[in-house]
């Protein structure tokens, strides 16, 4: 594994890690599987637990990458909702069989040789920002496995997204800088600020209320940081901001309310990227199948041809045999809207935008 250093973006044969949101994976996996009631030999659920999984090896195979760490969320509360109790506030409580899957997937993974990191006070979120720095700094691309749209403001030329949405990892879209503008209409390195903006519903955050994702998307492309444009109206300059987003959307901008709102969610919004993290050397792939499948099946899991691009095997045949046997639990449905993954492009940048601002 060598390192490769310099430059603003990666070389092309640069080594890539792909770092994987647990909580949001498994949060997905339970929701989709659900319905199976997969469960061991002692009756504890594993329907989460094999779908994550699952979901790694289906982003390994979009991604192909040199290596592979998994972070979560600490198990109590954050220092985000230390600082901010109302944060997260409101969301559905979660079920026993879930919360049950959650704590048992970190020893699940490490058992399996995955590189699982998790610290105390701290999120998933700042785990990825972390292991995407140390990718950085040695050289490495990083791709973030999610369905969390705060990923989006780690992207840059070092960085992509793979989001996971309804559909399954083969049919999500992968982010890059280049794409970043089609999908929300803001630059890489401007997402933090679009969405203190516009706030967050799903972890209880307001924004400038009245201020919505377009309006947003206008300041940012005139001012580039929110920062400058408040900073546009205490020099004198009001006139600027009004001619961008007009008279009433800078009142709105301006109300103390809005004005505290923002922030607050641009130090909460802040990942941390220093979060001690294993050497890359740790987080190399291929792993080893027997000891995955000796890890899954104590649990009843059983997986083998998904996890191919985790261990250095070849993809499933042609017709996509062994991907569909894994599917044994999806309905119909779903099942015809979960093709293999070597059949599924990435999102092209000639998408209209309007069809990729539909998958966010």
């Amino acid at each position: 594994m060598g390192r490769y250093r310099g430059g603003v973006s990666p070389a092309d044969d640069a080594p890539l890690l792909m770092a994987v949101d647990g909580n949001s994976l498994l949060h997905r996996a339970h929701h989709a599987h659900e319905h199976s009631d997969q469960r061991d030999a002692a009756g504890e659920p594993t329907w989460a637990l094999r779908g994550f999984v699952s979901s790694i090896g289906g982003a390994a195979a979009r991604l192909t990458p040199d290596g592979v760490v998994v972070g979560f969320d600490c198990s109590g509360d954050s220092l985000r909702k230390r600082d901010y109790p109302a944060y997260k506030a409101g969301r559905r409580e979660k079920s026993d069989d879930l919360v049950h899957q959650l704590a048992a997937a970190p020893d699940l993974l490490r058992e399996c040789g995955f590189t699982v990191v998790q610290h105390d006070g701290w999120e998933g979120d700042d785990v990825m920002a972390s292991a995407a720095a140390l990718a950085r700094r040695e050289g490495w691309r990083c791709a973030v496995v999610t369905s969390d749209r705060d990923a989006f403001a780690l992207i840059d030329g070092w960085t992509s997204v793979l989001r996971a949405i309804v559909g399954g990892i083969p049919a999500s879209p992968l982010l890059t800088a280049e794409r970043l503008p089609a999908a929300c209409g803001v630059a890489a390195g401007q997402y933090r600020d679009y969405a203190a903006l516009r706030g967050d519903t799903s972890d209880n955050l307001p924004g400038a209320l009245g201020i919505g994702a377009k309006t947003a998307a206008r300041l940012l492309a005139t001012f580039g940081r929110v920062g400058d444009a408040y900073a546009a109206v205490e020099d004198g300059r009001r006139h600027e901001v009004e001619g961008v987003i007009g008279a009433a959307a800078t009142r709105r901008l301006l109300d103390p309310q809005a004005r505290a709102n923002v922030a607050r969610n641009l130090e909460l919004m802040r990942m941390r990227d220093d979060l001690p993290v294993p050497p890359l050397a740790q987080m190399h792939v291929p792993l080893d199948l027997v000891r995955i499948q000796a890890a899954l099946g104590l649990r009843d899991i059983r997986l083998g041809p998904s996890l191919w691009a985790l261990v250095g095997g070849a993809p499933p045949g042609g017709d996509g045999w062994g991907w569909q046997a894994e599917q044994h639990d999806l309905p119909p449905v779903v099942r015809e809207a979960v093709p293999a993954p070597e059949v599924v492009p990435d999102v092209e940048p000639e998408v209209e935008r309007a069809a990729q601002l539909s998958l966010f």
